[in-house]
């Protein structure tokens, strides 16, 4: 089969292996293929909100194979009962989007469950989200592509809540070892800088001048470190 991208190729590494696995929003449907085709999964729910990406999935299922993958059609999580996945995969979407998502989900806050998750943008959000309402992130890589720096990060519910200053959300468990890293943490650096100098003289606005402030402070003695 084609070969995946670089994003959903890490994702399927962070796959457990003989799990049952969701992937919502699963478009063309090229990585519940492979981790059929490749038993890293024992079975793959391909969902979707549209009914267009789930043609171009059958479509795809058929030409390149994959067994035990069901194609639904549902709104985020709602479509899908607790007892039938174990690993649900939420990607390409924004973080405010995958938060809601799982937030509206009766059954996403159970410690069986390993989610991993792929926000392109908004991923503060979705960190603080996950840290505030008992989930604990428990790694997350970037991944270079199209010219754009991803965050994927694995996580699961361990009913601790969590508050972490405000900059830790902007960049997560993310560390400047790597090539990526760095470039991924100075963006948002560079980000927060510009965001809490629009603010800088604007009275009525120094609540939020403060917030990008001391985040952009917190990335910036990460650097330093």
């Amino acid at each position: 089969m084609k070969a995946l991208s670089q994003r959903l190729e890490t994702i399927a590494a962070l796959v457990p292996k003989g799990t049952r696995a969701c992937d919502i929003g699963c478009d063309h449907g090229y990585l519940a293929i492979y981790l059929t085709k490749n038993n890293i999964a024992s079975s793959v729910i391909a969902a979707d909100l549209n009914e267009a990406p789930l043609q171009r999935a059958r479509q795809n299922i058929k030409k390149l194979g994959g067994e035990n993958i069901e194609i639904r059609l549902c709104d985020g999580l709602s479509g899908i009962q607790k007892n039938e996945v174990d690993t649900v995969i939420i990607a390409g979407m924004g973080g405010n989007v995958i938060s809601g998502i799982i937030d509206r989900c009766s059954w996403a806050k159970s410690n069986a469950l390993t989610f991993i998750l792929q926000p392109t943008t908004s991923g503060e959000v979705l960190r603080e989200f996950l840290y505030e309402n008992g989930f604990e992130i428990l790694s997350e890589m970037v991944v270079y592509e199209n010219n754009k720096l991803y965050s994927v990060m694995v996580s699961k519910f361990t009913n601790q809540i969590n508050t972490k200053e405000t900059g830790f959300y902007y960049i997560g468990n993310i560390k400047p070892d790597t090539e990526y890293g760095i470039k991924y943490i100075k963006k948002q650096q560079k980000r927060l800088f510009a965001a809490a100098e629009a603010l800088k003289n604007i009275p009525e606005k120094e609540s939020e001048y403060n917030h990008f402030l001391s985040s952009y402070n917190y990335i910036t003695k990460i650097l330093a470190e």
